[in-house]
């Protein structure tokens, strides 16, 4: 299937980790220029060499998105180097491993501002040039815990909940404009993320991590985790012309792993 977005523009976020990463390189397979943000600048290279050996541009940005003065630079070297951006991947990194009782009022606010306020000053800087064109796409990639609260991912799941309203609210204001809002849910996706919250439960139950994810496993009807390849793809459908008529909408891309309706 033709995804009709050839030459188009996005900007990816969390490139320099698996989903990230995974998402941009499905959005290059179908001709779309990228610009990929992360953190870590070697990750972001390698990543470019394979998104430009499929024949697009792309460019790497090393961008902390809890600096938010660094959005109109950023977005003007965007610009200049690949247009526009037509396609926005939000997709922030998680905070670490905690209750939600007893948080520091400092760890609240800075994961905040790079979690959610972030995700909606970048949003509205890129707007504009979709509502001028008539077409975008914006997809913010979120965690399960917004529907089924995980254990021991406290600020998680409080801030990324907020990016549920903060999208459906989205959605309808600027359908008319021909720009879609949607969520995604990564349920256990193979990344080094999960390797991490698997460790950390390993050692917070003194259990070895084996157990782990053989538990782990035992939760998701397919019967494994999912490739980050799998996630990319079905974004990059949402981030499609051929999903015009999708908005406003939640996606689990979960291999059946939350449970209820």
């Amino acid at each position: 299937m033709d995804l009709g977005i050839k030459g188009k523009t996005a900007l990816v976020f969390g490139a320099s980790g698996g989903l990230g990463g995974a998402i941009a390189q499905s959005l290059a397979r179908e001709g779309v220029h990228v610009a990929i943000a992360g953190r870590n600048s070697a990750a972001l290279d390698e990543l470019a060499k394979s998104i430009v050996g499929l024949g697009v541009r792309c460019m790497p940005l090393v961008w902390d998105l809890g600096n938010l003065a660094a959005i109109g630079e950023n977005f003007a070297l965007i610009e200049k180097e690949l247009g526009s951006v037509d396609i926005l991947i939000n997709n922030t990194g998680g905070p670490p491993p905690s209750p939600v009782e007893g948080v520091d009022d400092q760890l609240w606010l800075a994961q905040f501002q790079s979690m959610v306020l972030s995700v909606l000053k970048i949003t509205d800087r890129a707007l504009p040039g979709m509502r001028a064109r008539k077409w975008g796409r914006i997809v913010t990639s979120t965690s399960s815990g917004v529907l089924a609260p995980i254990p021991n991912l406290g600020v998680s799941n409080t801030l990324r909940s907020a990016l549920i309203g903060w999208s459906k609210t989205l959605a309808r204001e600027v359908a008319a404009d021909g720009i879609t809002a949607n969520v995604v849910l990564p349920g256990r996706i193979a990344t080094a993320r999960i390797g991490q919250l698997d460790a950390a439960r390993a050692m917070r139950e003194k259990i070895d991590v084996t157990q782990v994810v053989s538990e782990s496993l035992a939760t998701i009807p397919v019967g494994r985790y999912g490739d980050p390849a799998e996630y990319g793809d079905a974004v990059a459908f949402l981030a499609s012309a051929r999903a015009s008529y999708i908005t406003g909408s939640i996606h689990r891309i979960d291999g059946g792993y939350i449970s209820h309706i």
